[in-house]
């Protein structure tokens, strides 16, 4: 039954990613070389001295934790917000969902604005507020650009972990809670001791998604800063996009996509270990 599934997977899936794998072992330049010819390890020897791929693996994982870690706070607190009962609660979490559902390219844009350092809204509310003394160029310099993204990311996909997370909350039965509340637990003991093991899955899930988007995280970047200033915000998303549609060298191009595909997935791998083991000894 599981077979056409399967297959329609293993056709939009697998087989690019064969075909990346056979691509790496070619050197294909449209600058110098237009066929691709059979290079053995060339592309996969430049790997491990091409800085440029190791300063923006560094950037990606900053960029990856940081921006999940305050996702999953925010998502989680938002989620026990919308999960109590009161008036108006359908809208609001129509309206809490909306940042997620908004194309990416267009709110990028919108940040752009925002962050702008002569008429943006941020500079605007921190010298009103007597923060700052002149405008910060925000997507000019760092850390600023880093922030500027990361802010801009929580914002876009924390609804997709309240999402999540809220779904999982419906589904612990009240009847535990009153329960716990008979034997003299607070609030706080029931969070720790009900909400959180309960939650375990939903939380799970929600980290595996965002981690996995985070790391091929391209058109945020691309929108806001193209991965500057001087590099400091390129992720391994762009820098693929760079060395193959901008400076046209497949051959290493596919190297970079498939290494990519590896570190994800053996990261991924270890965050599903880790959580199991933790969940076992909570």
């Amino acid at each position: 039954m599981l077979a056409p599934a399967l297959l329609l997977l293993a056709l939009v899936f697998l087989l690019p990613l064969l075909q990346a794998l056979w691509l790496s072992f070619q050197s294909q330049n449209l600058d110098t070389q237009l066929r691709p010819v059979f290079a053995g390890l060339q592309n996969w020897r430049r790997l491990g001295g091409d800085s440029r791929l190791w300063q923006s693996l560094g950037q990606t994982l900053v960029f990856s934790v940081i921006s999940v870690s305050l996702e999953l706070l925010l998502g989680l607190g938002t989620a026990l917000i919308l999960n109590q009962n009161f008036r108006g609660r359908g809208v609001v979490r129509a309206i809490a969902i909306l940042p997620w559902a908004l194309p990416t390219a267009i709110i990028s844009v919108a940040w752009v604005w925002i962050f702008n350092d002569q008429y943006g809204l941020i500079n605007d509310l921190l010298l009103r507020l007597g923060v700052i003394s002149q405008g910060i160029n925000w997507l000019g310099e760092q850390p600023w650009a880093t922030t500027a993204v990361i802010l801009a990311d929580v914002w876009k996909t924390a609804p997709f972990i309240t999402l999540i997370l809220l779904a999982g909350l419906q589904a612990i039965p009240p009847e535990l809670y009153e329960a716990h509340a008979l034997d003299g637990a607070g609030p706080w003991q029931s969070f720790v001791r009900l909400t959180l093991p309960l939650l375990a899955p939903q939380i799970f899930v929600a980290l595996l998604f965002r981690f996995a988007q985070a790391f091929g995280v391209f058109d945020l970047i691309q929108v806001m800063t193209g991965g500057g200033p001087a590099g400091s915000t390129e992720t391994v998303a762009v820098y693929i996009y760079n060395m193959t549609l901008r400076y046209l060298d497949f051959g290493y191009g596919a190297a970079l996509v498939v290494a990519a595909f590896g570190l994800l997935a053996g990261g991924l791998a270890l965050v599903a270990v880790v959580f199991k083991a933790l969940s076992k000894a909570y």
